[in-house]
């Protein structure tokens, strides 16, 4: 069952449109990914899931209701959660202040994600408690971005540029978090470049080339195919 999806979605900045015909599918349980190089749409595509950027057309669905329409604090409270490209954590606040700040449990979930769970999660955080966010390392920022995401309990979380920016051994630990957060359930859409590094937890994934998909399959034909790569991903 697809928690979230796209159809034919079309957004424009201005008059300059961004988005041509986007559609995609976010299946319930699985991690999806959104791939291509910059400037090709991929968060724009998130922008108009969350409500921050209008759609000219399409629908945009979650758990089969219409969301194109709604404000970005209502669809938060439908049950999605962002971890944005930057982090945007709130540099003046504590790491405690920026965890709690935006806290809930929109998913009625029975086993909330709480802040001593949120701390059990990244114990680095609980080190930090007191911490101004822009006392943080690149990682233990990325780390408190996610966190703060899990405290609205999220029923899907779209992490934009996972571990951009990050050393490898923080990107590893990223990544370990979020098969765990697969494992539990959860509902993810991924955006990042590190594909070696996430494919074996990833079910299926879309690329993006001018604000249209080009491609879309599983792990296992992602991987095996070094031309598909190299013309849409530089790699």
């Amino acid at each position: 069952m697809a928690m979230l999806e796209l159809n034919a979605v079309e957004a424009f900045y201005g008059t300059i449109q961004a988005l041509f015909c986007m559609s995609l599918r976010c299946e319930e349980g699985q991690v999806t990914t959104l791939l291509g190089r910059n400037g090709m749409g991929k968060t724009t595509t998130v922008a108009s899931i969350v409500g921050t950027i209008a759609t000219r057309s399409g629908e945009i669905r979650f758990d089969g209701e219409i969301i194109n329409a709604k404000p970005a604090y209502e669809v938060a409270q439908l049950g999605i959660g962002l971890v944005p490209e930057g982090r945007q954590i709130f540099p003046n606040l504590s790491v405690y202040e920026n965890l709690v700040a935006t806290a809930a449990n929109y998913s009625g979930s029975g086993n909330p994600w709480t802040l001593q769970r949120v701390l059990e999660f990244f114990p680095r955080l609980s080190e930090r408690l007191n911490n101004q966010g822009s006392q943080l390392s690149g990682g233990e920022q990325q780390m408190l971005a996610i966190g703060r995401a899990l405290m609205l309990n999220p029923r899907l979380l779209i992490l934009d540029e996972a571990t951009e920016g990050l050393a490898p051994l923080i990107r590893q630990e990223i990544w370990r978090r979020l098969e765990q957060l697969k494992q539990s359930g959860l509902t993810i859409l991924l955006i990042d470049k590190n594909i070696n590094e996430f494919v074996h937890i990833a079910d299926r994934h879309y690329i993006v080339e001018k604000g249209s998909v080009v491609w879309q399959g599983d792990s296992a034909a992602l991987s095996g195919d070094t031309e598909l790569k190299s013309r849409y991903l530089g790699i």
